[in-house]
């Protein structure tokens, strides 16, 4: 290989071969190759944030979590959605390398060992925004904890005295569906009651999965007297469920959702839900990004932040059996 060839893979030029370009870089790997100069001042400042795609109120959330810290440290917001994919592309990824970005965020998108390999060693920092759970030990996180959220919403419900409780969760391949299904059974094991499989379904976080499965629950001949919604979206579809059944809210059934955002206090009735700090955890792994570029090494590669309960008017006790 010539000089400039392997001078155009470490600087992130598109104008190599595909072949080539690995060629160049299975050797860097198997050399170890770092580079021994710091990030060049001319690089941008700008965080590039990519979604997997950000169609909803949850994603704007971090957004403007993410925008509120970077404005505050003087650095530009770059905004990219996957399309549904929860991997960028190789292409997409030499295009971020060309351009220098001070770092990159990712939401519910990760990078194989060969992207993270990549960006590394072009001294392109990255850290997920973990709603998820699942983000690998070797990437820079901040997360939430997911499964206390499932344990104090069903604590509250059981609390209340409710003892038929329906769960939709998300989808049951994401680990923080998992976690907040394992609360929600722990806090039936504290209690000395045993959770009912029957009544768990495993929805999409959006709207159109809390009427499917609130309705299929409400129709049992004994349906639940309570619903766990694993997002506010899913909640919405279940209020919506519960007024096409024409039920009382909450006498005749209490509601409880997922996330705290901020259309949940202007529901009918007001939403309870638990509260997931989506902004405080975008801003924060923004602020470790930052360090993360300027060379300060971070104390820890995982932050989980709280999550709590916020009681609204959606909940109450059961009705009395007539």
């Amino acid at each position: 290989m010539s000089v400039a060839t392997v001078s155009k893979v470490l600087n992130g030029r598109a104008d190599v071969a595909p072949e080539t370009r690995a060629r160049v870089e299975a050797s860097l790997e198997r050399h170890r190759y770092r580079r021994r100069t710091r990030r060049p001042a001319e690089a941008t400042s700008q965080v590039h944030l990519v979604f997997h795609e950000f169609d909803s109120a949850w994603a704007m959330e971090i957004i403007r979590g993410v925008e509120e810290a970077a404005a505050a440290a003087g650095v530009e917001l770059v905004l990219t959605q996957m399309g549904g994919s929860h991997r960028p592309s190789d292409t997409w990824l030499d295009l971020i390398v060309g351009r220098q970005p001070l770092g990159v965020l990712l939401v519910q998108c990760g990078l194989t060992p060969g992207q993270q390999e990549k960006l590394r060693r072009q001294r392109v920092p990255f850290v997920a925004v973990d709603t998820d759970s699942a983000t690998p030990a070797s990437v820079p996180t901040v997360g939430s904890n997911n499964w206390n959220g499932g344990l104090v919403a069903a604590r509250h419900l059981l609390e209340l005295g409710h003892r038929r409780i329906g769960m939709i969760s998300g989808p049951e391949d994401l680990l923080c569906s998992r976690a907040r299904l394992a609360g929600f059974s722990s806090a039936h094991d504290e209690a000395g009651l045993a959770m009912d499989p029957s009544l768990v379904r495993h929805g999409t976080f959006y709207l159109n999965a809390g009427y499917e499965y609130g309705m299929e629950l409400l129709r049992l001949p004994d349906p639940p007297t309570a619903i766990f919604a694993g997002s506010d979206a899913q909640a919405m579809g279940v209020l919506r469920a519960a007024r096409h059944l024409g039920l009382d809210l909450p006498g005749d059934l209490s509601v409880v959702g997922y996330d705290d955002l901020p259309v949940a206090e202007w529901m009918e009735p007001p939403l309870t839900t638990v509260h997931q700090p989506l902004h405080d955890m975008a801003g924060t792994a923004t602020r470790m990004l930052l360090d993360l570029a300027a060379g300060v090494e971070v104390p820890t590669s995982r932050i989980d932040l709280g999550t709590e309960l916020v009681v609204r008017a959606s909940t109450a006790p059961p009705r009395p059996a007539p």
